[in-house]
C-alpha cells in the first residue's frame, strides 16, 4: 500500500511540475528558455558558451562558461543575479547546499565559492582539471595533465587534500558518480577507473576495443547511463558501449551506429538515446535499456548536439544545431511532436519548480 501511495504522489508531482527547457545558444552567447514547446525568452550576454553547463539546486540556477565565468540566475523569473570570473577556461562544476566547486582548464585550479558567488578558496593543481564530483564531505576530480585523481575533504569552510591517486590511467577526460563510486574515463588507456569514496580504494576495469577512430568529440561521462541495475560506459574511438552490473561484472558489449558522445536514459529506464560525432552527427539511436536492441534510428537535417528526456518520459528533446531547432519526439511513435526555433542550439537542461 505504501508503494502505491508513493507512486501516486510521484505521478502527481510530475504531472503538475512546471518543466522548463534551457538551451545553450553558443553563437549568441545566450540561453533560450522554452516551455510547452514554445519559446519564452532569451537570457543574453552570457560570454563564451562553448561547452557551457547549467545546473540547478532547488530554485537556483547556475551556469559555467568556457571563458571562466560562473553565473547565478533565477529560473523562476529567468533573470541573471550575479556573475564572477573564476578562471580563464572552465570545464565543469558541482553545486551543493553549502558551496560550489569549479574545475578550471586554464589557471589550472579548482575554485571553491559560497552560494552567493564569493570565492572561499583556490586550489592550484598545475593541471587541467576534469570530472569534478562531490560525495559527503569529499570533493573528487581528475588531473588531465598528470594522470591523477585528487580527493579533498571539507574541513570547516575549506578543503584539504585527503589523498592523491597517481598513474590512474592516461589522460582522464571525464567522470560520473554511482552512489559512492567515482568512475573516470581515459582518452589513452583501455580501462576505466573506479574509486570507492567510502574506502578510498581504486581499481581499473578493463575495456576491450578493436581499433581507434579519430575522435571529434569525446564522450561526456556526466550524461552517461546509470540504471537501477546497470552501468553503461561509452567507448572512446570505437562504435561500442560496455555494459556492467553494479559490481562492474561485464554483462555485454553493444555495437552501435557511430562514435558515442551523449546519452539520455528515460525516467522509467526503458530506453537509452545516444548521439554521435563525425559522419553520424545527424543521427540519434534509441536502444532498449533491457536488451540493448535498437528500437529506432532517427535522422535529422543537421548535427545533433544534445538529447534529453522530459520529466515524465513521454518526450525526447533533441537540439539540431544546423537547422536551428529543438525538436520534441513522441516516445510512443518516435515521430516529431513539435519544434521550436532556437539559434544554433547545443546543450539542453531541464528545470522544474
Amino acid at each position: 500500500m505504501r508503494k502505491i501511495l508513493l507512486m501516486i504522489m510521484l505521478l502527481i508531482t510530475v504531472s503538475f511540475a512546471e518543466e522548463k527547457i534551457y538551451v545553450i545558444e553558443r553563437e549568441t552567447s545566450s540561453v533560450a528558455v522554452l516551455q510547452d514547446c514554445k519559446f519564452l525568452k532569451r537570457i543574453e550576454n552570457l560570454h563564451n558558451l562553448n561547452h557551457a553547463v547549467i545546473k540547478f539546486y532547488e530554485n537556483e540556477g547556475y551556469l559555467i562558461t568556457r571563458d571562466g565565468y560562473l553565473i547565478k540566475f533565477d529560473p523562476i523569473e529567468d533573470k541573471m543575479i550575479k556573475e564572477i570570473k573564476v578562471g580563464k577556461s572552465s570545464i565543469g562544476f558541482v553545486v551543493t547546499k553549502d558551496y560550489i566547486a569549479v574545475a578550471n582548464y586554464s589557471n589550472k585550479s579548482v575554485v571553491i565559492l559560497d552560494k552567493d558567488l564569493n570565492i572561499i578558496q583556490t586550489i592550484i593543481t598545475d593541471s587541467r582539471n576534469v570530472g569534478i564530483k562531490n560525495y559527503k564531505d569529499y570533493l573528487a576530480f581528475s588531473l588531465m595533465d598528470k594522470d591523477e585523481i585528487w580527493i579533498l575533504k571539507k574541513q570547516g569552510n575549506v578543503f584539504k587534500v585527503e589523498k592523491i591517486f597517481k598513474d590512474v590511467g592516461q589522460v582522464p577526460f571525464d567522470a560520473m558518480m554511482e552512489e559512492n563510486l567515482y568512475i573516470v574515463g581515459f582518452f589513452n588507456s583501455p580501462h576505466i577507473g573506479v574509486l570507492n569514496l567510502d574506502t578510498l580504494e581504486y581499481k581499473k576495469i578493463q575495456l576491450f576495443t578493436e581499433y581507434k577512430e579519430p575522435v571529434l568529440k569525446v564522450p561526456h561521462f556526466g550524461m552517461w547511463a546509470i540504471g537501477k541495475d546497470k552501468i553503461v560506459i561509452p567507448a572512446v574511438g570505437d562504435k561500442k558501449l560496455f555494459v556492467f552490473d553494479k559490481n562492474f561484472k561485464p554483462i555485454k558489449t553493444v555495437s552501435i551506429y557511430g562514435l558515442p558522445v551523449f546519452t539520455s536514459i528515460s525516467p522509467d529506464e526503458k530506453y537509452l538515446a545516444i548521439t554521435f560525432s563525425g559522419n553520424e552527427f545527424p543521427y540519434v539511436q534509441i536502444l532498449n535499456f533491457e536488451t540493448f536492441d535498437t528500437e529506432k534510428i532517427l535522422k535529422f537535417d543537421g548535427k545533433v548536439l544534445h538529447v534529453r528526456w522530459g520529466l515524465d518520459g513521454k518526450f525526447l528533446y533533441i537540439s539540431v544545431n544546423d537547422s536551428n531547432k529543438v525538436i520534441r519526439i513522441k516516445r510512443d511513435s518516435w515521430d516529431e511532436d513539435c519544434s521550436v526555433d532556437v539559434i544554433k542550439p547545443s546543450g539542453i537542461f531541464l528545470f522544474s519548480k
